[in-house]
């Protein structure tokens, strides 16, 4: 028996990261979020080199999280301030990400950042996502979305201006806020790290900042701190070099060759 194609209507395809935008056009709340993110990342090189040998995994820095579809296509995105997501590869099909689109990758990131430059009420906005008697869909808050769509494990919200640092770790289904332990840090199990806050100074900017410490409590370096402690290590070792030499010169030729030292390889 002869059968009669039936025509099927697709829906439409799901674009990937290289069809969306990847900016709304906002700027970027404050000075310090570009430094911040790269004392985090760049902190974390020995750690993720553990937990990845093979490199697979991507983090992100003010770039857009795709979560559904809108028109336009950026109202369906969040652009955490850092993410960190396990088991992706650092670029697709060569090419280097634009954006992070859940529903092409299906695995949600680890944990996320805000710096909140206000009070945070942008970052604990719990609006849910909603329509009207008109049909229009009303702005889903940030904690929402992080919390019931994306359902992220661990959300960090920084106050720029105080300081200070919350976070939160996803139990069932409902964010819960953690309690630091006894080194004022929040442990993000997953990454075998924890999460705090340092004074310091990087580049020509002193406050304080995120950080990440070991689970001993070691506090884990930036390139230029590594540098600046193999250069005072490499000090260190000369000067101590020099006060046995200083000691060595002042002993008898008889003292030194009663212990084995030639004078001469002092020089």
């Amino acid at each position: 028996m002869t059968q009669t194609p039936i025509k099927t209507d697709l829906p439409p395809f799901f674009p990937d990261h290289t069809q969306l935008p990847e900016s709304d056009g906002t700027f970027v709340k404050n000075f310090q979020e570009h430094p911040q993110s790269l004392i985090l990342t760049d902190s974390l090189g020995s750690v993720m080199q553990r937990l990845h040998p093979d490199g697979q995994y991507a983090i992100g820095q003010d770039c857009g999280i795709y979560w559904r579809q809108t028109e336009p296509p950026e109202k369906g995105a969040e652009a955490p301030d850092w993410f960190y997501v396990p088991g992706v590869p650092p670029k697709l099909d060569g090419q280097i990400r634009r954006s992070y689109v859940l529903w092409r990758e299906l695995i949600a990131p680890t944990i996320v950042l805000e710096f909140a430059s206000g009070d945070g009420s942008e970052e604990k906005d719990q609006t849910p996502l909603v329509r009207t008697a008109e049909g229009l869909a009303i702005k889903p808050g940030k904690f929402w979305v992080y919390e019931r769509v994306m359902r992220i494990p661990y959300y960090g919200i920084y106050y720029v201006n105080s300081g200070n640092l919350e976070v939160y770790r996803l139990v069932d289904t409902r964010y819960q806020k953690m309690n630091p332990n006894e080194r004022g840090h929040y442990p993000i199990d997953p990454m075998e790290v924890e999460l705090g806050i340092l004074e310091g100074t990087y580049q020509n900017q002193t406050q304080k900042w995120l950080r990440w410490w070991d689970n001993q409590g070691n506090l884990l370096l930036i390139g230029q701190e590594e540098a600046e402690k193999e250069r005072a290590e490499k000090e260190k070792e000369r000067q101590k070099r020099e006060e046995l030499v200083a000691k060595l010169r002042s002993l008898s030729p008889e003292q030194l060759e009663a212990i084995g030292i030639d004078l001469a390889s002092l020089e």
